[in-house]
């Protein structure tokens, strides 16, 4: 991406526009350029360009250091562990993987600095958009379109953090330092309104055009809207988020995929099941010296291999993000299994082999494995894979509607409906539970087909169960359920910002 910007305590300033490039059909690869700001925000162009820019920041993994946040979310979790070469090797990954993190060691300060960009960005696109001559469809689109943007990177940080500054406007050089944490509630209640303003919005379409793909439909703003209900675990607003899900199921845009095990392979990115995804590229063909938010490829993608790997089918990658055993056991006899996780045990009996990493358990992911023929041949393969990152399927919407109605009180068999529809996809046995059962069946359901795909860490913390399920693993109720707050943070607002408790 070229930008010319100073990254402050808490936002992104600029006397530049930020322009930016992006990924495969809508974020255009091609550099280009700046300009001052006094003289740009006039054309579609221009203004379809800094939305780009907005959606741009949705790929950073590469904010002060690794910070993949799908990748470690499942860190977090109890399906995968740190990995690595040892120890050492990435030690603020270890720190969320045994909940060691303090102020100066962990990942919080790369998930700061990233989504307080996005929220600069779709700040001053918001404040632009109505000088730009645009037709109004145009303008309420785009709008829409930002503010989704804004409420999925306000998301992230109140999930991460809790209490967190709430900006809605572009800052002045004054008030950068003075800048005071607002109640989850309130965060919350601005993402809702972003959300509930894109659902409106006429404009925002149901679907998009090939040459489109990528950009927000109106389903993922339902979908987006109905998750962020649900993790907020107001038993009385289940019956909001059951109605957003049938809403979206209702709409028939979206189908289960035929083959669960097509959705994570190239072919199977936008596809049927496909409510939003981060796009990501190897085209850029960046190398090293680019490393950071410079180019446009996963970077998990290459964690996830197995080191010095020698055989068919994958590359060699770093070792992280090792399998849990506890997740190889839940998914065994699972028709999922295959195409979730690898075994390793199985490969070396076919001849292949690999070094062993640190929290070894010879399984890996295998959603998002490097493939050899997905290898870049230009610029540094290990950061140039082009898997996109699936961040809401459609199966998950039908759980996520199942759930809310066994929680609300709703139709059971309209849940059972919902949940053995993704059961049905891989061929298992319809669910005739009821009650509790049925609610834990759904959980269970959850861990299996969204297994790897980020989701875990977040249900346990949701759902009151995190200290139960990861207590072994150093969680601690009451402190771990967010990061810290980065120091730096802390000491440049000289104690307006407050550390989260215990750290």
């Amino acid at each position: 991406m070229n930008a010319l910007h100073k990254l402050s305590s808490l936002i992104l300033t600029a006397g530049l526009l930020f322009t930016a490039t992006g990924c495969k059909d809508f974020l255009n690869l091609q550099p280009q350029g700046v300009e001052l700001e006094s003289n740009y925000y006039k054309t579609e162009d221009q203004g379809y360009a800094a939305l780009v820019a907005v959606y741009d920041v949705l790929g950073w993994d590469g904010t002060n250091g690794w910070n993949m946040f799908y990748a470690l979310s499942d860190v977090a979790s109890d399906d995968c562990f740190a990995g690595g070469s040892d120890a050492s090797d990435q030690p603020t990954w270890v720190a969320l993987d045994q909940f060691t993190m303090n102020s100066t060691l962990g990942p919080q300060a790369g998930f700061w600095a990233k989504n307080y960009a996005g929220i600069y960005r779709a700040n001053i696109f918001l404040e632009k958009i109505d000088q730009i001559e645009a037709t109004p469809v145009f303008k309420n689109r785009t709008i829409a379109e930002a503010k989704v943007l804004r409420a999925y990177y306000y998301f992230e940080l109140v999930r991460l953090f809790g209490r967190v500054p709430l900006i809605v406007r572009t800052l002045g050089a004054d008030e950068f330092y003075t800048q005071t944490q607002a109640e989850p509630a309130a965060i919350y209640a601005q993402i809702e309104q972003d959300l509930n303003d894109a659902v409106a919005t006429a404009e925002l379409p149901n679907s998009v055009s090939l040459n489109e793909l990528g950009r927000v439909t109106k389903g993922a703003a339902q979908s987006l809207l109905a998750r962020v209900i649900l993790f907020q675990n107001d038993q009385s607003r289940m019956g909001e988020v059951a109605e957003l899900c049938k809403t979206v199921i209702n709409a028939g845009t979206y189908t289960l995929a035929a083959d669960f095990g097509q959705i994570f392979t190239t072919s199977g990115e936008f596809g049927t099941e496909s409510v939003f995804e981060i796009q990501k590229s190897g085209n850029a063909r960046i190398g090293w010296d680019r490393f950071g938010n410079g180019g446009e490829g996963n970077y998990a993608v290459q964690f996830c291999g197995m080191r010095d790997y020698a055989g068919p089918t994958y590359a060699p990658g770093y070792g992280f993000l090792p399998v849990s055993t506890d997740l190889a056991t839940v998914m065994q006899g699972d028709p999922r299994f295959q195409y979730t996780i690898i075994d390793g045990n199985a490969l070396k009996t076919q001849g292949a082999s690999y070094a062993p990493g640190y929290q070894n358990t010879d399984y890996f992911v295998k959603k998002y494995a490097p493939l050899v023929n997905q290898r870049a041949t230009e610029g540094e393969p290990a950061i140039n894979w082009s898997n996109n990152i699936r961040v809401i399927r459609y199966s998950d919407v039908l759980l996520m509607a199942a759930e809310a109605l066994v929680r609300g009180n709703g139709s059971a068999a309209e849940a059972q409906g919902y949940l053995n529809q993704v059961r049905s996809r891989v061929g298992l046995p319809a669910v005739t539970a009821s009650g509790n059962d049925l609610l834990d069946a759904i959980y269970l359901e959850r861990r299996k087909e969204l297994a790897l795909e980020g989701h875990r860490y977040w249900d346990l913390i949701r759902t009151g169960k995190a200290a139960t399920v990861l207590g072994s693993t150093g969680f601690q109720a009451g402190k771990h359920e967010y990061l810290p707050l980065p120091q730096a943070e802390l000491d440049r607002t000289n104690g307006r910002l407050q550390q989260n408790p215990g750290y």
